[in-house]
């Protein structure tokens, strides 16, 4: 059972190419063995939520949080570390803004 907040490390098949990658993901929330993901990059020049050594990364990376997609509990490979309540809070907060001006 995964948690809201774990950084995972998973297989994420690319819709572009169709290769399959073993990519660092934060877990959105689990349903049903689905994991609703968002994909976590080094590339920091990409918009989104900041990830640094300080808050468990490996190295300073990216939330991306237009790059959400579901895939099978199988395909995660193991639970790298948890975000901090505050980092979690800010991934929400952020996420929940940008469903907002959908709606709106």
């Amino acid at each position: 059972m995964f948690r809201p907040g774990d950084v995972i490390l998973a297989k994420v098949q690319y819709t572009d190419t169709f290769e399959i990658k073993k990519r660092p993901a934060l877990i959105l929330f689990e349903e049903y063995s689905n994991v609703v993901i968002a994909g976590i990059t080094s590339n920091r020049s990409m918009n989104g939520i900041s990830l640094t050594v300080k808050d468990g990364a490996i190295k300073d990376c990216v939330i991306k949080l237009n790059y959400i997609f579901t895939i099978s509990e199988k395909m995660v490979e193991k639970v790298l570390f948890t975000l901090s309540k505050e980092k979690k809070d800010s991934v929400y907060k952020q996420l929940s803004s940008k469903l907002d001006t959908l709606i709106s």
